[in-house]
């Protein structure tokens, strides 16, 4: 299945208050887990310092990621930039 570097940079709308911010994360990663253990995020680390995260992501597709992105509740407080990853010839049988 082919992968996808996701860079993902959140920002906190200045509308909302802690306890909308919360229920918004709270939500948020109740998603992003399912995603995590249905295997379409396989790797994830924090930016430290920032409110930003960078992953693996598995889709069919582009547009299947981003019906998945665009399925998370902070979806509309993220920039999003996504990369299509292709295999390295170290990962595969050799070089060609």
């Amino acid at each position: 299945m082919p992968e996808f570097l996701v860079r993902i940079a959140v920002t906190r709308p200045a509308s909302f208050d802690d306890d909308r911010w919360r229920e918004v994360l709270a939500a948020e990663a109740d998603v992003a887990t399912g995603y995590r253990e249905a295997g379409l995020i396989t790797r994830i680390w924090r930016l430290p310092g920032t409110t930003a995260n960078v992953g693996v992501w598995q889709a069919a597709d582009a547009t299947e990621l981003h019906e998945h992105l665009s399925r998370l509740p902070a979806f509309p407080y993220m920039d999003v930039q996504v990369e299509a990853l292709a295999l390295h010839y170290l990962e595969s049988s050799g070089p060609g």
